[in-house]
């Protein structure tokens, strides 16, 4: 990647399906919410913070293993490491710990976005190695998804809600790994406009868990769906 600034145009038990290796195992919830936050907190502190310092950018993207910037500075999750031009990192110690790791200086986007990762640069890094794959597999099932929908489209990893997503005729679709609304990866299509019928089933549009779409092509085609209902259902009055 070139160092010019040049920005790419990704309590209960659950069980949840790790899509690498093909297999289901049992995972706990506040195990996966754990590893969320962290990874969340890596993508703004680490990754979109220095990069928005250096290039006016927060973008980030899917890559081999992970996500990473699109411009400088060149760093990448892959798995539980942090990858640089020159060295590996594993992710732990303190967010401000694995920056100057880096050779960066974390930094929080509150002055770009309100919202955000629920940690300070003063945090540890806590992340559980099969939490972390199944939330890399949820990118990276989205962006392959979004590409087959969309392929115009470039998918982007937005580090406010830490989410990938694409915007097509005023609908967006994408894939969180968990939040508030749903504790497990799931993927969502919204609106600009909200519609009203039976398809839409959440305030914002509609969302379905991950392990209701069973691979790429099954994600592609609740999109196709979506874009179908949103062209053809009305849109709902507001309240």
């Amino acid at each position: 990647m070139s160092n010019v600034c040049q920005v790419s145009d990704t309590e209960a038990r659950r069980r949840y399906t790790r899509e690498q290796k093909g297999i289901e195992m049992t995972m706990e919830q506040p195990t996966l919410d754990q590893t969320r936050r962290s990874l969340h907190g890596i993508a703004e502190l680490v990754l979109a913070g220095p990069q928005y310092a250096a290039c006016q950018s927060i973008r980030l993207r899917v890559t081999p293993g992970g996500f990473g910037t699109v411009s400088t500075p060149d760093l990448r999750i892959d798995g539980v490491e942090l990858v640089t031009p020159s060295t590996r990192i594993p992710l732990s110690g303190t967010f401000a710990d694995l920056a100057r790791a880096a050779d960066v200086e974390a930094r929080p986007l509150r002055d770009v976005y309100e919202v955000g990762p629920d940690v300070t640069d003063r945090d540890a890094i806590a992340v559980d190695p099969d939490a972390v794959a199944i939330i890399l597999a949820a990118f990276s099932r989205g962006d392959a998804a979004m590409r087959t929908f969309a392929p115009d489209q470039e998918p982007v990893i937005w580090p406010e809600h830490f989410d990938i997503g694409i915007s097509v005729d005023e609908v967006n679709y994408g894939v969180s790994p968990g939040d508030g609304h749903l504790g497990e990866p799931y993927a969502y299509i919204g609106p600009w406009s909200p519609r009203k019928g039976e398809f839409w089933t959440t305030p914002f549009g509609a969302a379905r868990p991950l392990t209701e779409l069973s691979d790429v092509d099954a994600l592609a085609a609740f999109f196709h769906e979506g874009a179908k209902r949103a062209a053809g259902d009305p849109v709902a009055k507001a309240h």
